[in-house]
């Protein structure tokens, strides 16, 4: 929406507070008009659903028919700031699901870095439509030898990744070949963040992202 003056300001969403095994999750709501998809997105172990990405999505999609849902981890919400083992995640983000398929669409489950890790271990376990991988976390950085590739491979649904050109956690050309597809954003880190330097705006990379997205999600019917 904007204000007088022309400005356009991000809709703050509508938040629900979800009781899972793993604690309290919050989901923040951003709803499309004639939704005919749920994008349910998780966030990072290193930070929260005001990543840039993220906020990019829930901002342009729901434009796109596509309902996104901003899903904090309970360890968030109690305001830690570590998260925890990987299997509490599946916890917390199992714990969430029902809330989202409650909407009576596809849900197609995301989420960026530890959280598009989460998304791919409990895709088809959930019924999840497709799995959207931001910025995947394929290796710790400096330790190719780490591979977290089968999570990846193993999701089972249609999966589009998005990666930055120089993610230290995995560049673009060292992603196996797959039942996948692959989005680069040039010259992007792991949050998605490119150099003033870059010939290439961070506007830019922003819009390559919620394009691609927007494309995908049409592709999927």
């Amino acid at each position: 929406m904007s204000d007088a003056t022309g400005v356009k300001h991000e809709s703050s969403g509508t938040d629900e507070t979800v009781e899972t095994d793993a604690g309290t999750a919050r989901v923040t709501w951003h709803r499309a008009g004639k939704a005919r998809l749920v994008l349910a997105l998780g966030h990072g172990a290193g930070g929260g659903v005001e990543a840039r990405d993220l906020r990019a999505l829930a901002r342009t999609l729901p434009r796109h028919g596509v309902t996104v849902a901003l899903v904090e981890q309970p360890w968030r919400v109690a305001g830690k700031k570590l998260a925890p083992a990987p299997r509490t995640l599946d916890t917390g983000w199992r714990g969430v699901w029902p809330a989202l398929a409650a909407v009576g669409l596809p849900v197609v489950s995301g989420g960026r870095s530890a959280g598009a890790r989460v998304a791919c271990r409990t895709a088809t376990e959930l019924g999840a439509h497709a799995v959207l991988a931001l910025s995947f976390p394929l290796h710790p950085p400096g330790r190719p030898e780490k591979s977290r590739a089968g999570e990846l491979l193993g999701a089972g649904v249609p999966t589009l990744v998005v990666q930055g050109g120089n993610d230290p956690f995995g560049k673009p050309g060292e992603f196996p070949e797959g039942d996948h597809e692959l989005i680069e954003v040039p010259y992007a880190d792991h949050g998605f963040a490119v150099p003033k330097r870059a010939d290439l705006t961070q506007d830019r990379a922003l819009e390559i992202i919620t394009e691609g997205v927007a494309r995908w999600s049409a592709s999927l019917g």
